[in-house]
């Protein structure tokens, strides 16, 4: 006889269009990606399958495995992943998250494949590859030869996965290798050498501590040559088609992310072509490093989005004390704080698409825009995924906790985007430089917070102590990142006021800038429209 009946189980949240998503969606609209949308719900409708969530949770639950020596004993420094891995990486590269927008001309291009890269959230780990691959052609473009040479199969959209001479494969993926054990952010301190060679390349020999993607056909790396720190691009595969000595030591056993390898390299005379000047080394590679930036914003309104969804979703079927819990005050409540976040990073996170699409196609404006907009943001709205995450997974209780709801997985992805292109300190550090240095860029920043003026007096009074706050400069340093959040913040009030939903704007400010708020999620005050909140965070599910 049964024991037990099941019931009162919330149904797996498949079937739905993960771009279903209004914020997403008036933004692509709003940044001139409108005629993308059709391919936008086509991807969307993929990544709400339970085929694809499969692939997700096995290339997570498989993760790659380093060989570095074949069976007669020959050094092959190769990767093996599960298959799922390739099905996602192969999705991803067929619908244009990978270097695609570059060689598109349409206006938008960027918007587009930031929506895409946002709405493909499976698993995060295979992204890492997409994300540098995106990153890797502006700063390949100080080196038109090489850009040239190479550009056109970084973004061709062809996922042709293996160790083949680069010129002779359908599509390439491009990785980074830039830290380095004694240093980390500080690169400048880094040890490896490259050696000038009588053909015009070099000869790189040292250590790197993290190299994600090491399956990847070229990498961007930093290297002290005789001029000083300087960037090359080196491929795993030399011309004649033998393996470039770039030595996989082992691969990281990390916190999340797992489905991704990143390994530790050492290059020992590795041949590499110089990518800009010697000696400018940072300067060259920021601009992959920026490009990076924009994706660790992506990933973490992605993040974010999946989170307060699978609660909604939760929330919409699970019964507790006679009621469905959405329905109850304190659950809606909760849910709301949850939906509002989310929309601020999504709402911002198409802003910044927008200005990279522009800043492409040389608007100095939206340039001067992006550089402290994209620095900011990459700092808060990264610093808020962790603890978003954790409050999506306990709206399921203990059934969030276990590994089969997901939401494990979803909160040790979490603090990733906050550590990679530079953690904190550095993100905040990153922001006072930029104002000091490049003072069109804090005039760019205001003139689009100054755009809401007059709109919301609460946002109004936010705007008027952030610039009272940057008058006090000898502490800025200390402070840098109390300053970078009333900035960020301030950036989100403004563009949820003139482009977000009214009531998420309303309560934003109420609770962002007016005061009246907690210190946890869910601490909304009384007064709030709420309905509409919850709702545009609820799946629709077929």
């Amino acid at each position: 006889m049964a024991t037990h009946q099941v019931f009162n189980q919330v149904p797996p949240l498949a079937g739905h269009d993960a771009a279903d998503d209004r914020a997403l969606l008036d933004g692509i609209e709003r940044e001139g990606a409108g005629w993308a949308l059709e391919d936008v719900h086509a991807l969307g409708r993929l990544a709400g399958t339970e085929q694809a969530q499969e692939w997700g949770r096995l290339a997570d639950e498989h993760p790659p495995v380093l060989r570095t020596h074949d069976r007669y004993g020959h050094r092959i420094d190769e990767v093996e992943f599960h298959p799922a891995w390739h099905e996602l990486m192969r999705t991803a590269v067929e619908h244009g998250l990978h270097g695609a927008p570059w060689a598109d001309s349409r206006t938008g291009a960027h918007v587009a494949r930031a929506a895409k890269f946002y709405t493909w959230r499976v698993d995060a780990g295979h992204g890492c590859p997409i994300s540098m691959t995106y990153a890797a052609v502006p700063a390949l473009r100080q080196s038109p030869e090489l850009a040239a040479r190479f550009e056109p199969l970084l973004a061709r959209p062809v996922y042709d996965f293996g160790l083949r001479e680069p010129a002779g494969k359908d599509g390439l993926l491009a990785g980074m290798s830039m830290t380095e054990k004694q240093g980390g952010s500080d690169v400048r301190a880094n040890t490896t050498e490259a050696a000038p060679a009588a053909d015009g390349t070099y000869r790189l020999r040292g250590h790197k501590w993290f190299t994600s993607a090491p399956m990847c056909d070229l990498f961007l790396t930093l290297a002290q040559a005789p001029g000083g720190l300087t960037c090359f691009l080196v491929p795993r595969v030399l011309p004649d088609g033998t393996l470039n000595p770039m030595r996989l030591m082992r691969l990281k056993d990390k916190l999340g992310n797992r489905s991704n390898a990143s390994s530790e390299v050492e290059y020992e005379d590795a041949v590499a072509w110089r990518v800009g000047d010697e000696g400018r080394g940072v300067r060259t590679i920021i601009e992959m490093v920026n490009m990076t930036r924009l994706d660790c914003v992506i990933g973490a309104a992605a993040g974010m989005r999946q989170g307060v969804t699978t609660a909604a979703h939760h929330a919409s079927h699970r019964k507790a004390f006679g009621a469905y819990l959405i329905d109850q005050p304190l659950m809606r409540n909760v849910l709301a704080d949850l939906a509002i976040e989310s929309e601020a990073a999504t709402t911002l996170m198409l802003r910044l698409a927008g200005a990279t699409d522009r800043s492409v196609r040389g608007d100095a404006a939206e340039t001067a825009f992006k550089r402290l907009g994209l620095a900011v943001s990459k700092y808060w709205v990264c610093k808020r995924w962790p603890a978003h995450a954790a409050e999506s997974l306990e709206c399921l209780g203990g059934n969030g906790y276990v590994e089969e709801s997901g939401m494990p997985r979803l909160f040790r992805e979490s603090p990733l985007n906050s550590i990679w292109e530079g953690s904190g300190n550095v993100a905040a550090l990153d922001v006072l430089r930029a104002m000091a240095k490049e003072p069109q860029t804090v005039e760019a920043l205001f003139a689009e917070i100054d755009a809401a003026a007059g709109a919301d007096a609460r946002l109004d009074a936010a705007i008027g102590e952030v610039k009272a706050s940057l008058a006090d400069v000898a502490t800025i340093e200390l402070r840098a990142r109390r300053v970078v959040e009333r900035l960020a913040l301030a950036l989100q009030g403004s563009i949820l006021v003139r482009y977000g939903h009214p009531a998420v704007a309303d309560a934003f400010c109420a609770t962002r800038f007016g005061g009246d708020w907690g210190h946890a999620f869910g601490t909304l005050p009384p007064g709030l429209d709420l309905a509409p909140i919850i709702d545009r965070a609820t799946p629709k599910t077929g």
